[in-house]
């Protein structure tokens, strides 16, 4: 009986594809970064191109992804029903079941479980459970039926202190506020132009909220009151507009930067997305897979570009760098015209 331990007996396995082999090891490729079953009928691969893992679990820690045409379908459906399973539990859990109290009920490793999680989500079980609270959170304060105490227990807090240490994270301004609708918020905005078109810029206390571009300042305006229905809008005095001007400066001319502070909130992934996406270089083009490798979530590329469409703050938040994986120019929220002059401009700059 052959064991396979060693890599002459492998490889020589891989070449015959000799499916009696699965289950022993699997093969990995360097110049496609997909591992295989040593039955596989993908085209050979060189010798000095393959690596070999005693199972999937260590091919995929070592950053190989599994072959569609011999794994990945049954793979791929199992994951995601664990995934889900987990996301059932987190849920259902009061309170949020730990990473090893959730793998064990589940009968995999912690490690595994928390790669495919993040896989599958773009986001850590941690991060997936304090994100599910917030929501349960924002759900209890705008029923308007449960004092703040009560909604923040019911939503899984173990108590106000810990809630309130990232209260302003969670939800962006303060618990009774935002059950108020965001009644209280001052939000202080300015239009202005541009070569790109009307613009908008409103600021919070902690920074700027929003840079709205468009053809219609009006519509500028009521697409910023949808998003911030209750706050108190208040049009930019004359120190305001000093401020509008950097923004358009910057604008005109992103490779310069912009050393003003930001107050953004979204979803814990689309945070990781933005973040990731401040720290692609002006001039520089990357695309929604390479944000979604870079932030840890390389099956996650969907997700990434919906983070790029909600991003709420033009050019300060470069959604416009990322482009499809042929160089072509995709969608932009604020029109491809603008990101196409954009991309030229900063180009030009660099």
């Amino acid at each position: 009986m052959t064991l396979y331990t060693t890599p002459d007996q492998r490889w020589q396995a891989v070449e015959s594809r000799d499916a009696t082999a699965t289950g022993h090891f699997v093969y990995a490729v360097r110049t496609t970064g997909v591992y295989c079953h040593p039955g596989c009928k993908s085209r050979l691969a060189k010798r000095t191109n393959v690596d070999f893992y005693d199972t999937p679990a260590a091919a995929e820690a070592a950053g190989y992804r599994a072959c569609k045409r011999c794994i990945g379908k049954a793979s791929t459906a199992r994951h995601r029903q664990l995934v889900t399973r987990a996301c059932r539990l987190i849920e259902t859990s009061d309170p949020a079941p730990s990473l090893d109290q959730l793998s064990a009920q589940l009968a995999v490793s912690p490690f595994h479980l928390h790669r495919l999680f993040k896989a599958e989500t773009g986001v850590t079980p941690k991060a997936y459970a304090t994100a599910f609270r917030a929501r349960r959170l924002r759900a209890h304060l705008e029923d308007g039926q449960r004092s703040v105490t009560d909604a923040i227990y019911d939503a899984g807090y173990n108590s106000n202190s810990r809630f309130y240490e990232s209260a302003d994270q969670r939800l962006g301004m303060r618990p009774r506020q935002y059950r108020a609708g965001g009644a209280g918020a001052t939000l202080h905005f300015a239009l202005g132009q541009c070569s790109l078109g009307a613009i908008l810029v409103a600021q919070s206390d902690k920074g700027i909220c929003a840079i709205l571009l468009g053809d219609d300042p009006e519509a500028l305006l009521h697409a910023l009151q949808d998003q911030f229905p209750k706050a108190h809008l208040i049009g930019g005095d004359s120190a305001y507009e000093r401020l509008v001007a950097e923004v358009i400066g910057f604008v005109e001319a992103p490779a310069l930067g912009l050393a003003l502070p930001l107050d953004v909130q979204g979803t814990a992934f689309q945070e990781r997305v933005w973040q990731a996406l401040r720290e692609v270089p002006a001039g520089s083009r990357v695309s929604y897979t390479d944000i979604a490798e870079r932030i840890g979530a390389p099956k996650a590329v969907r997700a990434v570009a919906m983070a790029c469409a909600a991003n709420p703050i033009a050019v300060a938040i470069p959604c416009h760098r990322v482009v499809r994986r042929d160089g072509d120019i995709s969608g932009y929220r604020w029109g491809v015209e603008r990101k196409e002059q954009l991309l030229k401009r900063e180009t030009a700059l660099s």
